[in-house]
């Protein structure tokens, strides 16, 4: 089933030694990759690497809840469902069908900012490929008996990710409080009233806005020749009439002056903590030392964070985080879960001493190295796949202002000082500009 991407963790890990990768390499890879913008607006972006006989590709297509109105959220979710249910030449189906028989498979997901259609097959199914991509953006049908089916789907889903899913509700709470006029408010599922609501007219105007062919992104990387994948965009994409472009996003999140604090009562054991900071977007030239700085608060056994709360004070079971760098400012998350029993204003407050401490006085420089070092990790580990190779093509090339820019990802970090990462969490770890979520378990069968 082609799902909505969870809320989870991105920060940095792995092995330092993966960040041995030579200057020499990383110019040879700049120099392969190759590009072509369609008459009708849609861009092409190839990586040969001949490897192995396979290649992957990625469409980014620049709708997500941000693209949403109130009564009518979760339709970039939705679209992420019915683009596998069949067009005017082949029905329901028939799309994963096709594929699988040349051993190639596909998926998606949605984000609060872009839809991801992620295809990996064989290198002889190129053609094939280009062709059904090109069929569903231009063909996709809007079958009533298929769009009730898909309705009930998004609703199960929604039911097992966040109505039945504690930490699921109150991140879906926490962000529609922590934002009171950005459509990041709205959760990518869609909220229960409008997905029951969508009709077959709002569904096609959706479709007509946002998958405009200049509204997408084609991100290909493996065993083929550029050339050749530009003639067969050329081909099968180009003859899709140019549209529009989609309408900007103009609304800007007013100043957050205040904590806003979300607490929810539901039967369960396990206390949960969230905290949602107001953050930079992914293109803001911060963003490389939040990351950082995320990497040294919870990622792995070592970081701060986890030692604190998890081993010497044991006042959490786990820790996590997440930035949501979309092209607005989005949020920094910390999710805590805790014992059976604790209390967590008590975990608060010890929190609250940690992330204090770390405004003002910095991190150490054993921390930054270490996260220098699980960044060019991550980075370079991603970068010996074609898959990590489409995605990052794709990632840096829509929200992080080209493509290019992915090659210069490790110098960036490695230039970073404590005194720039210092300065990212004295602009973002303000108590005035979080949300808190607090879950609180009561006993089974006793009332909420």
């Amino acid at each position: 089933m082609k799902r909505v991407a969870p809320r989870v963790s991105r920060t940095l890990s792995g092995d330092a030694h993966a960040g041995s990768r030579s200057l020499a390499s990383t110019a040879r890879d700049r120099a392969a990759v190759r590009e072509t913008t369609l008459s009708n607006g849609l861009k092409v972006i190839v990586w040969p690497s001949a490897a192995i006989p396979s290649v992957v590709l990625n469409n980014w297509v620049r709708a997500g809840s941000r693209n949403e109105t109130r009564g009518l959220t979760g339709l970039a979710h939705f679209f992420e469902h019915m683009m596998f249910n069949g067009t005017a030449r082949f029905g329901p189906g028939e799309f994963d069908r096709l594929m699988e028989a040349r051993g190639a498979a596909s998926n998606a997901f949605t984000t609060d900012d872009v839809t991801v259609y992620q295809d990996w097959f064989p290198r002889e199914s190129l053609e094939l490929v280009f062709r059904l991509e090109a069929d569903r953006i231009a063909n996709l049908s809007f079958v009533p008996d298929v769009v009730e089916c898909e309705r009930r789907v998004v609703r199960s889903e929604r039911r097992l990710c966040v109505d039945d899913n504690h930490a699921g509700l109150l991140s879906e709470r926490v962000q529609a409080a922590a934002f009171i006029a950005h459509p990041y408010r709205f959760p990518t599922i869609g909220l229960p009233s409008d997905i029951g609501a969508w009709r077959l007219a709002d569904l096609r105007r959706f479709f007509r806005t946002y998958y405009a062919p200049g509204n997408q992104t084609f991100a290909l990387a493996g065993d083929l020749e550029p050339e050749r994948a530009f003639e067969l965009a050329r081909r099968y994409l180009a003859p899709i009439a140019r549209r529009e472009p989609p309408p900007a996003v103009r609304v800007r999140e007013p100043e957050q002056v205040g904590e806003r604090r979300v607490v929810l009562r539901r039967k369960g054991r396990t206390p949960l903590l969230q905290y949602a900071y107001k953050a930079f977007a992914a293109g803001d030239p911060r963003g490389p030392a939040l990351r950082l700085l995320l990497a040294m608060l919870v990622e792995g056994d070592a970081s701060r964070l986890h030692r604190l709360l998890v081993e010497d004070l044991k006042l959490a079971v786990e820790v996590v985080g997440d930035w949501h760098d979309g092209f607005d400012p989005g949020l920094l998350w910390l999710h805590l879960t805790l014992p059976e029993g604790a209390d967590p204003f008590a975990v608060r407050a010890a929190l609250d001493r940690e992330l204090e401490r770390v405004v003002e006085r910095g991190v150490t420089r054993a921390e930054l190295e270490r996260a220098k070092s699980l960044a060019a990790a991550a980075h370079f580990r991603q970068l010996a796949t074609i898959d990590g190779k489409a995605h990052l093509l794709g990632e840096y090339e829509v929200m992080r202002g080209g493509w290019h820019a992915l090659f210069d990802a490790p110098a960036r970090y490695e230039a970073l000082t404590r005194a720039e990462v210092q300065a990212a969490a004295r602009a973002v770890l303000d108590p005035r500009r979080r949300t808190v979520g607090t879950l609180i378990p009561t006993e089974p069968g006793r009332p909420a």
